[in-house]
């Protein structure tokens, strides 16, 4: 088998175990994950069948991937491409994850140009990613939705440029920086640390500090409900602006199901 372990890269602490160190660590360029081994591509583009989703939080993170595709014990490798969006930015998704962190959501912002990866996903691994994410329930986290071009603008290294990419958008909306406009994500620990010097009843429920925060919130899920419904009664979250692509839309795929149920987000 070719390539090299997550291990030897220093790819190999996932979020979901560590979650201060949320998203997690990325590759540095276009990549195949091939269980716990990262190998170059061959090509940047996937047409055979498979469906291009933006990862903005820890789905980039090959640690991350690999536990979820190992969980529900699917094998096959999975391209990740590495790419240059315009038309979107990296939010703060409003919901306390049980995994101990607040997760990042993708927002609209034409001005905005991120690096970010494309995961070329075939059928069983997008169900995966899709139970992951708590799609397939109507009170599940995130919605899958296409994001059309020339709304959101990806364009890889050998100069494709997609007509469409799919992603994760937060049914709670976004968090704000205090004027109405989407809080950027900074970093897990730099995000607590944020969230935390900003609120009372924040501290009051999860201490005082990130790693307070982070225990408390793997602990207790009726813990993590409270902090969610905290950022809806304080009004401390807005529409991410991508509502709209959700609502003009299914967010299955043809081919794809909900077969897999999601595992503790």
């Amino acid at each position: 088998m070719g390539g090299r372990t997550l291990a030897e890269l220093g790819l190999d602490r996932a979020p979901r175990d560590h979650p201060l160190t949320y998203p997690g660590a990325w590759p540095a360029d276009s990549v195949l994950l091939d269980g716990d081994r990262l190998s170059p591509l061959d090509r940047l583009v996937y047409d055979d069948g498979r469906v291009p989703v933006l990862a903005v939080g820890s789905n980039a993170s090959p640690a991350q991937l690999q536990h979820k595709m190992a969980e529900f014990g699917v094998s096959e490798p999975l391209p990740m491409v590495r790419g240059r969006v315009t038309g979107l930015d990296v939010g703060v998704s409003a919901h306390v994850s049980r995994l101990g962190y607040v997760s990042a959501a993708p927002v609209h912002s034409p001005s905005s140009v991120r690096e970010l990866f494309v995961l070329w996903l075939d059928g069983r691994q997008l169900e995966v990613i899709d139970a992951s994410e708590g799609v397939p329930l109507p009170n599940g986290n995130f919605r899958r939705v296409r994001l059309p071009a020339p709304d959101v603008h990806v364009a890889l290294a050998d100069g494709t440029t997609l007509p469409g990419v799919h992603a994760y958008v937060n049914r709670h909306g976004v968090l704000h920086d205090g004027t109405g406009t989407p809080r950027r994500h900074p970093g897990e620990r730099a995000l607590l640390t944020e969230l935390l010097a900003e609120s009372v009843e924040l501290r009051e429920l999860f201490g005082v500090t990130p790693e307070e925060f982070c225990a408390r919130a793997r602990a207790d899920s009726a813990l993590c409900r409270r902090g969610t419904r905290l950022f809806a009664e304080r009004r401390w979250a807005v529409a991410s602006g991508l509502e709209r692509h959700a609502d003009a839309q299914q967010t299955g795929s043809p081919g794809t199901g909900s077969s897999f149920s999601p595992p503790s987000m």
